[in-house]
């Protein structure tokens, strides 16, 4: 294989690299939304058990909500994932979203591991196809002289 070949096998495969990287990247962002929501959740529940009743914006679908009282904040209804949801105490609750933020952050340590070896990859690639196109550019002003 030429350089020329070589030089053009490398930017394909910085542009993988890259690209792979960027969808990590996503994945990383995505995770780290996730498990702020679960924050969230969890501190609302804590906020609001134990209170008789909770005055509350109640969704009703298209961005819209209507004001409401939940009357029984001793329960939550929690998605388990697969579109299933139960019925769950408060305790159980937070145990679900405790559960949940551990697979979450593992997933986020396993995505960030990843994303690290990309990256690591694309800090070896680049300087080599540099100094390759760079040699190729050399070789060709000598050639035209």
């Amino acid at each position: 294989m030429d350089d020329q070949q070589k030089l053009q096998q490398m930017v394909s495969e910085l542009s993988a690299y890259r690209n792979q990287a960027e969808l990590l990247q996503q994945q990383v962002e995505a995770l780290q939304a996730s498990l702020a929501e679960l924050e969230v959740l969890k501190n609302t529940i804590d906020d609001m058990a134990g209170k008789g009743s909770v005055e509350s914006l109640v969704p009703i679908g298209g961005g819209a909500f209507m004001e409401g009282e939940i009357t029984n904040t001793d329960y939550v209804v929690m998605s388990i994932g697969a579109g299933i949801a139960v019925k769950q105490t408060v305790d159980e609750a937070k145990v679900t979203i405790d559960s949940q933020s551990e697979e979450l952050k593992e997933n986020l340590d396993n995505t960030l591991g990843s994303l690290q070896q990309v990256t690591d990859v694309i800090a070896q690639l680049q300087p080599a196809a540099e100094k390759l196109s760079q040699n190729l550019q050399l070789d060709a002003q000598l050639s035209g002289q």
